[in-house]
């Protein structure tokens, strides 16, 4: 088991010098779209909402609003859009209707959810059983065939403040039926950049381990290793907590924490499960930092000799959609955050790692299955698998995360940085 959990938590670092990179191929999506752009804010508090899903009702076509609380969709012709739909947890869905003068800069607001449950009535029930009960209804909640799911990926390395590391990437994800293991899930990268930090100082990183496999691995329902494996309940201690509202649907809210102490580190955090289906809709949960030293053990692979590795963070967050009945993976986020230091060195330096994958669309029909050969590994870099920054329409018609004002001012500034070294290197070449 503790192999397995190490291997599904997929937050192994490497600390590695910077190497060659593999250039691909990319094939250009030339169906025509209309985009729609806008800001999803708290209706009572006028705050602006990260990581709410936008999609089109009734289709898999979707995104979700980045940091600042923007969205860009790319709705293809196709799809014969009459609405937008916002929704988030703790807040009621809302529609908006593209039939406006101006539908491409928009406002969406949300209403917080008022709790209309009887609390009371909710904790009556034991939490654990209710995690059980999920656990059984797998199979019947979620899709019985397989699915391509077109996804899209961002992986971002700051040093401090400085981002030293911009990589992303459409993806493509096949997942076999819900009834069946993981073991022939894949993820193949379609198209992906990278920007990385030209400075001597920023040779030596930290890079993230088969980023774009959180896809599988971390999808908690699929691999259930990951967090929720039957016989591993028994180490954890469940807590009914205030319930709350996910697309318009009451969830039950359960909190988790260790109650035992293991060779590994175990896991404490949040599940959401939908009342009336009892399926996963949402899961928050942090690596335990009780013991620094089986934490460091479970997610570092390979550092220097005479670096020193001090994990603080490493928190996921995973959420699922419903749509006509059927349960689909939509959104996943990692945050690792350490320190690294030298022997013999005064201070310490902080490293944050952010991958974050959103499903953009998807298919169930005529699908085949991604080759083992095309496939990203689980010890592939993946800043090493995508080429360099080029055109800004480089999406073309692909939904993507849209970049928040401090990463496009990051990318910018490293575009410069890049550009200006090849500039140099290019008068040396002539001398």
């Amino acid at each position: 088991m503790k192999t397995q959990w190490i291997r599904s938590i997929g937050c192994i670092l490497a600390v590695l010098i910077l190497s060659g990179i593999m250039p691909l191929a990319a094939q250009d999506n030339a169906e025509r779209y209309t985009t729609i752009s806008g800001v999803v804010k708290d209706k009572l508090n006028k705050k602006k909402l990260e990581y709410v899903n936008v999609s089109i009702p009734g289709s898999s076509v979707g995104t979700v609003t980045n940091a600042d609380g923007e969205f860009t969709l790319k709705i293809p012709e196709s799809v014969q859009a009459k609405d937008i739909e916002a929704s988030h947890v703790g807040y009621l869905n809302s529609r908006i209707p593209l039939k406006e003068e101006n539908p491409t800069e928009r406002i969406v607001w949300l209403t917080p959810y008022a709790n209309l449950l009887s609390e009371i009535l909710v904790r009556a029930r034991d939490p654990r059983s209710i995690v059980e009960e999920a656990l059984r209804k797998i199979p019947a909640n979620y899709s019985p065939q397989s699915n391509m799911l077109t996804g899209f990926y961002r992986e971002l390395a700051q040093k401090g403040r400085r981002y030293i590391n911009i990589s992303e990437a459409v993806i493509d994800i096949y997942k076999t039926p819900y009834n069946e293991t993981a073991e022939h899930d894949r993820v193949q990268i379609y198209r992906g950049r990278r920007l990385l930090s030209q400075k001597q100082s920023d040779t030596l990183a930290v890079k993230l381990l088969g980023g774009p496999n959180m896809a599988i691995y971390m999808d908690i329902v699929k691999n259930p290793d990951c967090l929720l494996a039957q016989e591993d309940l028994l180490f954890y201690e469940f807590r009914m907590e205030d319930p709350t509202s996910i697309d318009d649907r009451s969830q039950y809210v359960i909190s988790f924490r260790p109650r035992v102490k293991l060779s590994y580190p175990l896991c404490y955090g949040t599940l959401y499960i939908d009342k009336e289906r009892l399926s996963f809709t949402r899961a928050e949960f942090n690596l335990s930092m009780d013991d620094k030293n089986k934490a460091t053990q479970a997610i570092l692979r390979k550092k220097p000799f005479g670096l020193r590795f001090k994990p603080v963070e490493v928190s996921y967050l995973i959420s699922y959609k419903n749509l006509e009945g059927i349960t689909y993976l939509s959104y996943i986020r990692n945050n690792i955050r350490f320190k690294c230091d030298w022997k013999r060195k005064l201070f310490s330096t902080n490293y944050t790692i952010l991958s974050e994958m959103v499903v953009t669309d998807r298919k169930e029909n005529n699908i085949t299955a991604i080759p083992y050969k095309a496939a990203f590994k689980q010890n592939h870099v993946f800043s090493d698998k995508v080429d360099n920054f080029t055109s800004d329409n480089f999406w073309g018609g692909y939904n993507i995360i849209e970049p928040t004002e401090s990463l496009e001012h990051a990318v910018n500034k490293l575009k410069k940085t890049a550009e200006a070294v090849i500039t140099f290197y290019s008068i040396f070449d002539e001398l």
